[in-house]
């Protein structure tokens, strides 16, 4: 295999064994790739930190990074000058995006867990009746669900009538979740919800949709968001312009984005 250089800068199949442990991939030729990439970005940065006789001896030094970190921070800082995102700008993209800002969907419901193993055919087929048939119990009388709750349920929550507190999307499992945005406050599922714990009777008891976020609000956050876009946008192109400086052999760069400067 041809040797990777940059410029006159030989990157050694060592160093790009030894970076691979930081670009998880799908398989071994993807992480050599990103790997190698991100030598070869590194390299770029850290040439021309050197032509621009850029130093980690300055009064911009941080004791607490490397030095060639230190040399590109000090780089990205000097050449690298982005736009600030004004109020008019934000204000469009919080119009634009407000499913983006809203504060979370919050529910209260409660369960009645029947537990077993998603592996195991005869235990799930056991629990899936067991459901079924307190299920029937709970649709026929209602005000049975705290008891059966705490006769019959896996969960600990059993002991409190099987209510799971207030919760946000998201915090249990995507399959709970599917079925307890479709039902009405005060009901009861009318079939068993299947879940990799088990099959669970289940009651909504409150639900509370999120709110879009008043500008005032998500206008930090929008800022920060367009101020990350726009360095990150600018970093890209600055790269390309290295790149296209530079002699690179022994690899096709395909693209100039690293984590390195993100």
């Amino acid at each position: 295999m041809e040797p990777i250089r940059v410029n006159q800068a030989e990157i050694s199949p060592a160093a790009i064994a030894a970076e691979m442990q930081y670009h998880p991939a799908t398989d071994r030729e993807n992480a050599w790739q990103a790997a190698a990439t991100a030598l070869v970005v590194r390299q770029l940065l850290l040439q021309e930190a050197g032509r621009l006789g850029l130093s980690t001896d300055d009064e911009t030094a941080d004791p607490s990074e490397g030095k060639e970190e230190t040399l590109i921070r000090q780089l990205l800082n000097r050449e690298i000058v982005t736009p600030e995102p004004d109020e008019a700008t934000c204000h469009r993209y919080w119009l634009a995006n407000q499913a983006k800002f809203r504060s979370p969907d919050l529910y209260e419901a409660a369960h009645i867990l029947f537990a077993a193993a998603a592996d195991d055919k005869a235990a799930r087929a056991t629990a899936r009746q067991a459901a079924m048939d307190t299920l029937q119990q709970v649709l026929a009388w209602p005000d049975s669900f705290a008891a059966l709750a705490q006769q019959r349920s896996a969960c600990p929550s059993g002991a409190n009538g099987g209510l799971l507190g207030q919760q946000s999307r998201g915090d249990l499992v995507s399959e709970f979740e599917t079925f307890i945005v479709a039902l009405e406050e005060g009901q009861i599922c009318p079939v068993p919800v299947q879940t990799r714990y088990g099959f669970h009777v289940l009651r909504l008891d409150r639900f509370c949709r999120g709110q879009v976020l008043p500008f005032e609000t998500a206008s930090p956050i929008i800022e920060r968001q367009l101020r990350a876009q726009t360095w990150q946008r600018a970093v890209s192109q600055y790269l390309r312009i290295l790149a296209g400086r530079a002699e690179i052999s022994g690899i096709v760069v395909e693209s100039v984005q690293s984590p390195l400067v993100q």
